[in-house]
């Protein structure tokens, strides 16, 4: 039985042809080619354009456009404030980073490393980076896969093996050169594909209500305060993590990560890497604020159609299933009653605000209780989704977005919005798994398995590499359900080793007197730390586990370098 909605003819045909041609394309344009060079940086021939659609095509997952439209849904657009350090990470790493890389001429960021300090380091950070990475690729895996399995009703796990492996043939063929040249596609069919859909959903909403409408009542819902000023260590999300721990992340993802490293030392000259890492700290913010706006318009949109119960069909249709139907149903019953004299209020407070009535707050206030008993109904829905299907992971904040597509957007579009979701996984995916192939090899296996391995035998390793990543990726996204928030997800796993990896790197560019043992052991500590803190110190958000692990390495790198007896303090 297919318990997803499905899909008309049009949009089989519009999604499948975007993929198909999109694949085509990159196979075509990278036939025959096999160096390394080509295989790891595509040549380094990129223009600034190129690099910086490429940056931003590899950070533009699958994710982006389910979780973030999913969390603007549930908690406004504060999210936003994750990007604010991005900016001047990239002025940064254009100063320091771009010409260092291109001076040494490496394949990774971390060869570096071992000329700075030695082999131990340069394959710690490179293993912390491949640990992270790979848990991440997971995720990126995981994401579409809600997709087809909201779609046709195929089994989780089947979908995720089959998208794992569509995106290991893809990049097993084309190498970096298919990543690159198919960027350019991918992320002009995301950015048409996400303007059509807000497009949309405003034409979707009541008669006479636009935009301006659509925000003014945003705000009143609590959905647009953009900047929190508080300075609060727990909060996840305000302007200071955001500024501080946001700016370390960010330069440690651009800085260290492989993944990204990759597409501007894939420019054709400094220059080019440069204006391509300004492009993307110029675009990145006004791109995620326009996705998460997207989901604001969905929010306002369900202010007057009764949103599900539970927003993942497939869940939903277990619960039908079960035993528990009676008493799901009559849940139901009372979450429709309950939204429709929600939606009574939400009229009257769209009259309020025309009319500026004094009424205002109390309208607010009715509101705010029954969201609150709404909140109370769809917890008790989880408990039940959850007794029906132990293995649930009891959320449904990803699933907010494609069940909006599927229900209400028309024949054709609604395939162009798929291939939209399938082009950025494709396109993070297959740069994640370069990046970790790239790193094995080059780090690892020429470094100290093969040494005299020649060109053509260090390709075939990589391309053996990718397969392996590959399959512990899919491995990863078997178990990813059990996190709350993709996105989160992803930039909670990021900043659990980024700190530390950015910590060694600072310690290489800026700090001479640190030396290979002090920051090896340094690096050790300050993971542990982070670990510490993640798993027992609940007040201190994931954005500063940055901060932290960078300060660490230097404090502790200082100190080991003073304490240690004079024959470790050498390489």
């Amino acid at each position: 039985m297919n318990n997803g909605i499905g899909l008309h003819l049009i949009d089989w045909i519009v999604l499948l042809g975007t993929i198909a041609l999109i694949v085509g394309y990159g196979i075509w344009k990278t036939s025959g080619k096999s160096s390394m060079n080509s295989f790891l940086l595509g040549d380094s021939q990129s223009k600034w354009w190129v690099v910086g659609l490429s940056i931003m095509a590899t950070q533009a997952s699958a994710i982006t456009f389910l979780s973030v439209p999913g969390q603007a849904y549930a908690d406004g657009i504060g999210f936003i404030q994750f990007y604010f350090g991005l900016p001047l990470a990239m002025i940064v790493l254009s100063i320091t980073a771009v010409p260092l890389y291109s001076k040494l001429k490496v394949f990774t960021a971390y060869e570096y490393l071992e000329n700075r300090f030695d082999v131990k380091t340069r394959t710690l950070a490179s293993m912390l980076f491949l640990l992270q990475r790979g848990l991440s690729t997971g995720v990126t895996i995981y994401a579409p896969s809600i997709v087809l399995c909201a779609v046709i009703g195929w089994p989780l796990q089947a979908t995720i093996l089959f998208i794992g492996t569509l995106v290991i043939v893809y990049t097993v063929i084309g190498g970096n050169k298919a990543v690159n040249v198919t960027h350019k596609q991918q992320m002009f069919i995301i950015l048409i594909g996400m303007g059509i859909a807000g497009y949309i959903i405003v034409k979707l909403l009541p008669e006479g209500m636009g935009v301006v409408q659509a925000t003014q009542l945003a705000k009143h819902l609590g959905k647009l305060e953009a900047i929190d000023l508080k300075f609060d260590l727990a909060s996840r999300y305000n302007i200071w993590s955001g500024l501080i721990g946001g700016f370390f992340l960010q330069l440690s993802y651009f800085g260290t990560d492989q993944s990204q490293v990759a597409r501007y030392l894939g420019g054709e000259s400094v220059t080019q890497s440069r204006l391509g890492l300004m492009m993307n700290g110029l675009i990145k913010i006004p791109m995620q604020l326009a996705i998460l706006f997207v989901g604001v318009l969905v929010f306002v949109f369900y202010q007057f159609q009764t949103p599900p119960l539970y927003f993942n069909q497939v869940e939903e249709q277990k619960v039908l299933e079960s035993p528990l139907k009676t008493e799901w149903l009559k849940l139901d019953s009372s979450y429709q009653v309950l939204e429709k004299a929600k939606q009574v209020n939400i009229k009257a407070l769209q009259q309020a605000l025309a009319t500026e009535s004094s009424q205002l707050s109390q309208i607010k206030s009715l509101i705010t209780q029954q969201e609150e008993e709404e909140k109370e109904i769809r917890a008790t829905a989880k408990s039940l989704i959850k007794q029906a299907n132990a293995k649930s992971e009891g959320k449904d904040t990803d699933y907010v977005f494609i069940r909006f597509i599927l229900a209400y957007l028309p024949q054709g579009l609604v395939g162009l919005l798929l291939a939209v979701m399938f082009s950025a996984a494709m396109s993070s995916t297959s740069a994640a798994l370069i990046s970790l192939s790239g790193t094995t090899v080059v780090d690892l296996y020429k470094r100290g398995i093969n040494p005299e391995a020649n060109d053509k035998q260090l390709v075939v390793a990589s391309k053996w590499f990718v397969v392996l990543w590959g399959v512990i990726a899919i491995g990863f996204a078997l178990i990813a359900g059990m996190v709350d928030n993709l996105i989160q997800a992803v930039n909670i796993l990021g900043s659990l080793f980024y700190g530390v990896i950015l910590g060694i790197f600072v310690a290489g560019f800026y700090v001479k007197q640190i030396k290979g043992w002090a920051v090896f052991i340094a690096a050790l500590l300050s993971e542990a730390v982070v670990l510490y803190c993640f798993n027992y110190v609940e007040w201190i958000g994931f954005l500063w586990y940055n901060v932290i692990g960078c300060l660490l390495v230097i404090a502790f790198g200082l100190i080991i370098q003073f304490l240690m007896p004079i024959r470790f303090t050498s390489k």
